[in-house]
């Protein structure tokens, strides 16, 4: 047998794993070990296996990963997400669905010192949703407002996800972070323009309340100096070109513990608990990650990237029927696999076709990002969605889906208008690293 069909009965097994549950990272070193052997003979493959761990462990890129992890972790427990929906909802409020596009703000805003999708869904799940009742809110629309909000912690930098892309696609994160700003803000205004024609249709689903004192407002506004100030100096810092992206990750961490210090919102157990947490996220991650790299090896051995591009040009698309087809690929993909083992799995697979079609691969990227932001949110699956059930068991989950269909027309804009304009993506990142 070829390595061609090696290959193929090698992605085979990888998706027959995947469906019985096996996790994503353990089920790509497995194939890409055994694989491996089949091709490349058992000495080989054991060589592969044991210098993996070595090469990822003391990879000084993958060191901005704790970093960052820390960093949104101590924002967390520290209170950082409650004053930025609190601000968020002041500048808002008096309009219908104020506290709708307040949950949209404040995720985008933490987003921007977290990085983690999850769990700026579950914060906010805890801050806002509660609050949204009280006022008179309907479920669907602050659930979906929940999850399609916390979605943006994956695409407004720091992001896990594109330091994860950056290392599989040998990218530069700086580049991918300032790639995915004007996309993630055009996201969050897109996202408040569905809540916005959710209220228009259906004023009874969000009451309409008295508009707060302009002190009040001013005051609550500018409690969030800390956070503005934090994601500044840190990203602001690695935009300007002052940090590279791994002192951009441990001055956000260390920024973020003396924040959470001043403001009193942190505590000795409070910070053992973030480093715990993050110890463990970051565990995980690298496990992933270390199998990720066998299973790369693994893909280069079957030649499937050469072939899959010679098959593509064949079939005589074009660039943009390309794109189209691989969008929809990861859609349906995003129905059974979470997005860190989207971009391990698929990249070394597709990126060589997607260069050889002309796109850029930053470009690309933020395309992946968005993709799996709607595998976040979209059902039957949608890993946003089942945070926030776990949160509010008292909303069906049926009622949470109804919540959250109009915002899946949010993401889909924001794709066209990328394959239409690539510039969106790549103006920025263009003009800062020229």
């Amino acid at each position: 047998m070829g390595v061609h069909g090696i290959g193929l009965i090698g992605m085979g097994a990888l998706l027959v794993l995947i469906f019985l549950r096996v996790p994503v990272g353990i089920s790509m070193g497995l194939v890409g070990f055994f694989g491996y052997a089949a091709i490349d003979g058992w000495k080989r493959a054991l060589s592969v296996l044991g210098q993996a761990p070595y090469d990822v462990a003391s990879g000084y890129a993958l060191s901005v990963v704790p970093l960052f992890i820390v960093m949104g972790d101590i924002a967390l427990r520290a209170g950082l997400s409650a004053k930025l929906y609190d601000a968020a909802r002041s500048l808002f409020f008096g309009a219908r669905g104020s506290q709708a596009y307040a949950t949209i703000g404040a995720c985008a805003g933490f987003g921007a010192i977290c990085g983690s999708s999850l769990a700026t869904a579950a914060t906010m799940t805890r801050i806002a949703i509660p609050q949204m009742r009280r006022a008179g809110y309907d479920d669907r629309l602050s659930t979906g407002s929940v999850a399609a909000g916390g979605s943006l912690g994956i695409l407004i930098p720091p992001s896990i996800p594109f330091v994860v892309y950056a290392l599989t696609a040998q990218e530069s994160v700086p580049r991918l972070f300032a790639a995915g700003l004007i996309p993630g803000l055009l996201l969050t205004a897109l996202y408040m323009g569905v809540a916005f024609g959710i209220t228009v249709a259906r004023p009874s689903w969000a009451p309409l309340h008295e508009p707060q004192g302009r002190g009040d407002r001013l005051r609550e506004i500018a409690s969030v100096w800390d956070v503005a100030l934090l994601f500044t100096v840190s990203i602001g810092g690695l935009y300007a070109g002052w940090f590279t992206p791994t002192e951009a990750a441990a001055v956000g961490a260390f920024g973020a513990l003396l924040l959470g210090t001043i403001n009193g919102g942190l505590t000795w157990e409070k910070t053992c608990e973030s480093f715990r947490a993050a110890i463990g996220t970051t565990c995980m991650l690298f496990v992933i990650v270390i199998c990720a790299v066998i299973f790369s090896y693994f893909v280069v051995q079957t030649q499937l990237p050469s072939l899959l591009v010679d098959w593509a040009q064949s079939l005589k698309l074009g660039p943009t029927g390309l794109i189209c087809i691989l969008i929809a690929f990861y859609i349906v993909l995003g129905c059974f696999m979470d997005g860190l083992g989207m971009i391990l799995i698929t990249v070394p697979v597709f990126l060589p076709l997607i260069v050889a079609s002309g796109y850029d691969s930053v470009w690309f990227g933020v395309i992946l990002v968005v993709v799996i932001e709607l595998g976040l949110i979209h059902p039957p699956v949608g890993m946003n969605i089942f945070v926030i059930q776990a949160q509010v068991p008292e909303v069906p989950v049926l009622r949470i889906y109804q919540g959250i269909i109009p915002f899946l027309v949010a993401p889909f804009i924001l794709l066209v208008l990328l394959v239409a304009f690539p510039s969106i993506a790549l103006w920025f990142p263009n003009y800062l690293f020229q």
